[in-house]
């Protein structure tokens, strides 16, 4: 698919396009390799330039590069339109995320090294090929190692007898590998407990017997889906936006809109997950060195499945494939990596009439559905799906579907774990916590925009409340930064609106969207943990800044192996207004895992979600124009003379 427009990804020809321009540049050499090349997106003024026709922007990618012999990262500004690197930089003290290529040979090395084959020889295991060892990031900065000068992983080991055994069945526990990523040296081998490997197999999947009765389930559109997918612009009902992928963020929309009346009303720049991260509370050796940024240290795009119908999807479904960047520079094609369709959400809205008499006059009743705009990303033992939903009412989710394999620890048998729980025999699930950060670059029916922080708080008994029943809903405008760093508060259902002060709906009122926090759990790290200090993104449920381009990521641009405080908080430092002007809302939402029985050996899913709804943005109810059930001339109500209750029929 060519490019159509400035938001569209690189095309697999554009990124060979891109690796031959920089390979000829002279800040490619020998050791040097590709860590990511995504668009360079144009500024918002660009944009709105190229939307009046005064413009026609440059094709640019953004490339991370990464030069092993000098630990360095380099990034190159390439231009496409005129073939050339446009500019480069070294970012000194930064590291890329890991990789496939950083894998092959530390894994080797670690394979040959003799303190780990006596650490697997004392646990009666003497064929390398039966175990594998699992490369990780490190949570926290080891004083043992050192860190200031190198590009280190933790290596995990497991027991897979055979292809069809679940590796996270066998995990050996106690066995912590230090190797250096550009070097494929072994820096340490730790041997702290010597745990019998167990024995369950874990196994899942097609062999496995399958349960009776379960008939088949089709979801047809005889007429084809009510979207339309111009290249990379996506319409329906009212909604419009632009579909992005790239290989760290993986899924992307640009421009959110609603066509409101034949009138066109922005909601959202750009939305995206920003970060997420994923830190273990066992304290063992094994495992509290797990804190992964997920995103920002292995990459959602790079790492999302292709999916298939029927399985993944169900229904009348369209796909974009998703284009990354391998090690090379050469394109790498993930076929179905987004998928869309639509889904039937039940009752949208209903009512029945009564007379005075209590008898049943009319029935009026809508049926809802909604836009999905989804894809997976598998990282390690994890599977996460990404979900946007937009419905007809106007409101907006997005829904993190959690499952896989959870990852694991070894224990003595009769042993219970203090941080887990034990899912088969000789092994348990540590408890930890997904935080998630999603980016919205708000534009609610224009650029400069506000947030209000609304409590819902019970009035005084007094002569205006002589009973106690009264509850108002006190308002808080967010005006800097370091104010507008705030917690959920259920006990209040706190939300935040984001508001446009300087547009107000037929009522008087500011149009908005009110974000609906679904959590309020924050990480049960202790304050002054070193995981915690390269998150803090996490200990907030909401963050405002001040839009500023280049500001993408809420742990920083290079969590690997960074210090405390990069992203939000550095973003935030100088505690600028945000109030009436281009704001960015960052929210956090916390998926709280205490692990289960029923997790093993392939966990069911489990969501953590976000909710935008407008508060004001319309007059009424946005959804009243939606067709009668079944079609356009049918509809649910009480045939004529027909009565109430069990007379009471569905009928053309």
């Amino acid at each position: 698919m060519s490019p159509q427009h400035p938001l569209d990804p690189l095309t697999a020809e554009e990124i060979t396009r891109v690796g031959e321009i920089v390979r000829a540049h002279p800040v490619f050499t020998d050791r040097t390799h590709f860590s990511s090349i995504a668009l360079a997106e144009p500024g918002k003024q660009v944009l709105k330039d190229h939307d009046r026709g005064a413009v026609v922007p440059d094709r640019e990618a953004q490339v991370v590069l990464y030069d092993r012999e000098h630990r360095m990262v380099r990034e190159a500004r390439v231009s496409l339109t005129r073939g050339t690197v446009v500019s480069t930089v070294d970012r000194i003290g930064q590291r890329p995320r890991m990789q496939s290529a950083d894998f092959q040979d530390v894994v080797a090395a670690i394979k040959k090294d003799p303190e780990w084959l006596a650490a697997m020889s004392r646990r009666g295991l003497t064929d390398p090929a039966v175990i594998e060892v699992h490369p990780w990031p490190p949570g926290y900065h080891d004083e043992r190692d050192d860190y200031a000068h190198r590009r280190v992983t933790k290596a995990l080991t497991f027991v897979r007898p055979t292809q069809d055994d679940n590796p996270f069945a066998r995990p050996l526990e106690g066995v912590v590998v230090t190797a250096d990523l550009d070097t494929a040296e072994v820096l340490r081998v730790e041997d702290v407990a010597r745990v019998p490997v167990g024995e369950d197999d874990g196994r899942h999947g097609p062999r496995q017997a399958t349960r009776e009765g379960v008939r088949r389930l089709d979801i047809t559109q005889p007429d084809g889906p009510s979207f339309t997918l111009d290249g990379h612009l996506l319409r329906w009902q009212n909604w419009s936006m632009r579909v992005g992928f790239n290989d760290r963020e993986g899924l992307v929309l640009h421009r959110i809109g609603y066509d409101d009346g034949g009138r066109r009303r922005s909601i959202i720049h750009r939305a995206s997950l920003s970060e997420m991260w994923v830190p273990y509370g066992d304290p063992a050796p094994l495992h509290r060195n797990k804190a992964v940024f997920d995103e920002g240290e292995a990459g959602l795009g790079k790492l999302a499945n292709s999916l298939v119908l029927g399985c993944d999807c169900l229904g009348e479904i369209r796909y974009l494939d998703g284009v990354c960047a391998d090690w090379d520079g050469s394109p790498s094609v993930i076929e179905n990596a987004i998928c869309i369709h639509e889904e039937d959400t039940g009752i949208a809205w209903k009512h029945t009439g009564h007379g005075e008499g209590f008898e049943e006059t009319t029935t009026d009743v809508r049926r809802g559905r909604r836009l999905v705009v989804s894809s997976f990303s598998t990282l390690e033992n994890y599977d996460y799906g990404f979900f946007w939903y937009f419905h007809t009412d106007g409101s907006v989710e997005f829904e993190v579907k959690l499952t896989g394999i959870i990852s694991t620890g070894g224990v003595p048998a009769g042993e219970v774990p203090s941080s887990g729980t034990v899912v088969a025999p000789g092994v348990y699930g540590p408890h930890h916590q997904h935080a998630f950060n999603v980016r919205l670059d708000m534009a609610v029916d224009g650029d400069l925009n506000s947030v209000v922080e609304c409590d819902s708080r019970p009035a005084p008994l007094g002569p205006d409340n002589p009973v106690g029943n009264a509850w108002t809903v006190h308002t808080t405008h967010l005006e800097r930064e370091l104010g507008a760093q705030r917690v959920a508060d259920a006990s209040v259902a706190r939300t935040w609106t984001i508001q446009n002060e300087r547009v107000r709906n037929a009522h008087g009122q500011p149009v908005g969207y009110q974000l609906i926090p679904q959590s309020g759990v924050l990480p049960l790290l202790h304050p002054d943990s070193p995981m915690l200090g390269r998150a803090r993104f996490a200990t907030k449920h909401l963050w405002v800044t001040p839009y500023r381009e280049g500001e993408l990521f809420a742990a920083g641009d290079y969590p690997f192996q960074s210090p405390p405080g990069e992203g939000l908080p550095r973003y935030t430092a100088g505690d600028e207004n945000v109030r009436d002007t281009d704001i960015v809302v960052w929210h956090t939402f916390i998926a709280h895992h205490v692990v289960r029985p029923e997790d093993w050996p392939v966990m069911p899913v489990t969501t953590a979600s976000v909710h935008l709804r407008p508060t004001g943005f319309f007059d009424r109810n946005p959804a009243l124009d939606l067709p009668l059930p079944r079609d356009t001339t049918s509809g649910c109500h009480p045939a004529p003379g027909a009565g109430t209750g069990a007379d009471a029929v569905c009928h053309p």
